[in-house]
């Protein structure tokens, strides 16, 4: 049975129990006047008349009765809406959400350890993974493309647009050829290209070419000449001679090479710092970027293939960010449960935390409360709030109806007593 209904029977049965008197009351006027006649009929006149009080009290909570001198106090619920929202508010906030009593209620329950013992039972931290990865498959489904891509592409060009490119490049290779850090790399290029040297492919590539060389400028001599051998050893010698080179530049930590690969360093690294012509250079690639198609193109994809693999892994059943979920939920659990100094710690935050929150969240939650109550509709919250405990005021007119009736009963026989001392006497 629903409310309404339990309302409703509850209803009858009360007033089946005021019909009840009424009819013992009726029957008592055929009868003779004997005592036990008065008995009774004094029980049924005070049973209906405590049932019609109280009937009268439990209606006028909800709606106007309109008998004169009396409806004006009738309706009390109704009336008093502006009353009962500010107090209902202020009753919350100081029973629930004073500062002390949520403290209180976190150092009685400690839920860090809370929190602890629930993560480190594997099903648990299942659990979480399972809610966690649902809740983010359905964020992906609500959010729209348009919106992500857009902020993708503004960040990267807003980015882009920030960055001085000339000025950037210049700190960062004078960054990296600190402490003749550059050296260390032509040192590198040198060891590399003498390897290239002494390979036997380059080496012919070298004769190679002096042939063809012979050939197209020296074309009459070339087919007298031994061609393959000058080639053979002009290779030998080019190589002799590069490799010696390498060799003295690769020993000799103030050779010349060195000097000048210095000083193109350094004048390269305050150009790109100071030179207007490096700016402008910089400033061109970067308008190039922003209006280059195949770059916006990329950026709008980006979010595509980021949401298409977020997508199928959360719903593939081996789902990495799944597995990463449940792992940090357990890994989360057992540090909490291993270390109490942390435990104690959280709790001291979340103290500290409500302590700063509290108030004014109470505060806000008072208003929302108070505001919300008096926007409803006065008849439609008396209905509810007599929906909700009518049955048990309908017990109060029951129960008015049985103690008023033996009121009457106690107030006969008070009554009758000096009749019946008098008998007794005579």
């Amino acid at each position: 049975m629903d409310k309404e209904g339990e309302l409703r029977a509850s209803k009858r049965l009360a007033l089946m129990f005021f019909i009840g008197a009424g009819v013992v009351f009726a029957v008592t006027l055929f009868l003779p006047p004997l005592w036990w006649v008065g008995l009774l009929k004094a029980f049924a006149e005070a049973a209906m008349i405590g049932a019609l009080a109280d009937w009268f009290a439990v209606v006028a909570l909800f709606k106007r009765v309109p008998i004169p001198f009396v409806s004006r106090h009738t309706a009390i619920i109704p009336k008093n809406k502006e009353k009962i929202a500010d107090n209902l508010a202020v009753f919350v906030r100081d029973k629930f959400l004073d500062t002390e009593s949520v403290v209180s209620l976190i150092r009685r329950h400690d839920p860090a350890q809370k929190v602890a013992d629930w993560l480190v039972r594997p099903d648990n931290a299942k659990v979480l993974g399972d809610y966690l990865v649902k809740l983010a498959a359905g964020v992906l489904d609500f959010i729209e493309d348009a919106p992500v891509q857009n902020f993708i592409r503004k960040a990267v060009h807003s980015l882009v647009n920030s960055v001085d490119l000339s000025q950037s490049a210049g700190v960062i290779i004078e960054s990296m050829t600190k402490n003749g850090r550059h050296q260390q790399l032509l040192d590198e290029g040198i060891n590399q290209l003498a390897t290239l040297l002494h390979n036997e492919e380059t080496q012919a590539f070298i004769a190679q070419g002096i042939v063809d060389w012979l050939k197209e400028e020296y074309a009459v001599f070339e087919k007298v000449l031994p061609s393959e051998m000058i080639g053979r050893k002009g290779a030998d010698i080019a190589v002799r001679l590069a490799a010696g080179i390498l060799a003295k530049v690769n020993g000799d930590p103030d050779h010349e090479l060195r000097r000048n690969f210095d000083r193109f360093t350094h004048d390269f690294v305050e150009r790109l710092k100071n030179d207007p012509e490096f700016h402008q250079k910089g400033e061109e690639i970067k308008q190039y970027l922003l209006g280059d198609d195949t770059l916006n193109t990329y950026l709008k994809s980006l979010w595509d293939d980021l949401k298409a693999w977020l997508k199928k892994d959360l719903h593939s059943e081996q789902s990495v960010l799944h597995q990463r979920v449940v792992a940090t939920g357990s890994w989360i659990g057992r540090t909490l449960a291993e270390d109490a100094r942390l435990r104690q710690s959280l709790n001291d935050h979340l103290e500290a935390a409500v302590r700063s929150a509290a108030p004014e969240f109470a505060q806000f939650l008072t208003r929302h409360i108070a505001d919300t109550v008096k926007n409803w509709d006065s008849e439609e919250m008396s209905q509810q709030i007599e929906l909700n405990i009518g049955k048990d005021l309908q017990y109060i007119r029951i129960n008015g109806t049985l103690v008023g009736g033996l009121i009457g009963v106690v107030l006969y026989l008070v009554s009758t007593l000096p009749a019946l001392l008098g008998v007794a006497a005579r």
